[in-house]
């Protein structure tokens, strides 16, 4: 079964609600969120990365940064920026990017399930972001980012969903960057009940986004636990906040490459070692993959197209047959010498919303020497990857569009 809970929200009026929804905090650097707060005194941002306020020697994790989070809530909440709904309510939030909607329901789920494997995984954790969220959720007594989940499509939801949205959002607002964000609150005890019992019949849910916060909550719910003589399992704690999609209505776009040298190679010696791999030919332009094991190259202002070659990878293995595992496992690691592309300084990852100009614009400027455009990883191979209990390649999703933090906060206290 899959446990969802209702839960008494903190929200923005909806006056200040385009005001005070931000970026989620980990897609952005303090410079970038500085710049996107600016003298937007509610923004969200202010509470999910409140090193902003800060200047750039400071710790993002010291405990002041912490207790400036924990502060800019307190002043949204006693100024009436932000309100609690009087009972335990679901909500319904719904995105729009160039005319493609996902809608999915925010709730609480159980650590015991996430912990259990009952939320599938598909990535490891750090454990210095897991420390850092865990931080920010017991400093603000809030879990204020939520996870990012999803489940195979199910006609039952889906009719619930679909009755919801018959009337007016609470919420309805474009964000700057053209992206439409409609929030329903769910109130109502009978519908409440026939969600919490359709979503009890679906067997696993899978973390899509927010690896992360799902591990910070498993942490606090520790934390707490030893910390409360009289622990039952029920306590508010032992939940977390996210939001639940269908698998059907999400999109990954590619996640791309760049690398600062080849290695020791010229262009010519790279283009026959990797032939061993590859059957490779010039283009005439960019290259944005139509299809899987297809591999766009850009280098020395030219562009290659990189098909790989039967044999170079097992096509009935979950996470070896998706692109970014084949490109490093027969190229970037062993012709580029890159072995740890999380570590490795000589890599780094664009998001395919960038699309290939950016790609060409890192190589031309000479501070990579050479791009890779990827077919974007499905969400039928996401799925798979959690249902074998394995591993993701590093970075090898980009979900869009992104959630907004702060559009509702699951306090930790009465």
């Amino acid at each position: 079964m899959s446990i969802v809970r209702p839960f008494t929200g903190l929200r923005p009026k909806p006056e200040y609600v385009k005001q005070v929804a931000s970026p989620p905090y980990d897609v952005l650097n303090t410079k970038e969120a500085r710049m996107m707060a600016g003298a937007n005194s509610v923004s969200f941002l202010r509470i999910s990365k409140a090193e902003l306020e800060f200047d750039d020697n400071t710790d993002p994790y010291s405990e002041k940064v912490y207790q400036r989070g924990k502060e800019n809530l307190a002043r949204l909440i006693n100024d009436g920026i932000m309100i609690r709904d009087p009972k335990p309510c679901f909500y319904l939030y719904r995105l729009t990017m160039e005319n493609r909607r996902q809608t999915g329901l925010v709730a609480l789920t159980s650590v015991d399930e996430y912990d259990a494997g009952k939320i599938k995984k598909h990535e490891h954790t750090r454990p210095e972001k897991v420390a850092d969220r865990a931080k920010h959720i017991s400093f603000l007594q809030a879990q204020v980012g939520p996870v990012f989940t999803t489940y195979r499509y199910n006609e039952e939801i889906d009719r619930l969903f679909k009755h919801i949205m018959l009337i007016p959002p609470a919420y309805n607002f474009v964000a700057d960057d053209g992206i439409r964000h409609e929030f329903w609150v769910i109130a109502e005890e009978a519908t409440i009940r026939n969600i919490t019992e359709a979503f009890a019949r679906l067997p696993y849910m899978y973390i899509a986004d927010g690896h992360h916060r799902s591990q910070s909550a498993s942490e606090i719910r520790r934390q707490f636990k030893e910390k409360n003589p009289k622990h039952t399992g029920g306590e508010i704690y032992n939940f977390f906040l996210n939001v639940i999609f269908p698998d059907k209505e999400l999109s990954i776009m590619p996640y791309n490459r760049v690398i600062k040298d080849l290695n020791g190679l010229t262009l010519e010696q790279f283009l026959n070692v990797a032939a061993g791999n590859f059957e490779i030919r010039p283009q005439s332009g960019p290259i944005k993959p139509s299809q899987p094991h297809n591999i766009g190259i850009y280098c020395e202002g030219k562009w290659f197209l990189f098909k790989c070659k039967p044999g170079s990878f097992n096509p009935d293995d979950p996470t070896g047959s998706i692109d970014a595992a084949i490109l490093g496992e027969n190229l970037i690691a062993p012709i580029l010498g890159i072995a740890n592309p999380k570590t490795d300084k000589r890599i780094d990852f664009i998001g395919g919303i960038r699309g290939t100009d950016e790609l060409i614009k890192l190589v031309d400027s000479g501070e990579y020497k050479i791009a890779f455009s990827l077919y974007p990883t499905s969400i039928s191979q996401l799925l798979k990857v959690a249902d074998a209990g394995e591993v993701m390649p590093p970075k090898s999703t980009w979900f869009e569009p992104k959630l907004r933090d702060g559009l509702v906060v699951n306090l930790l206290t009465d």
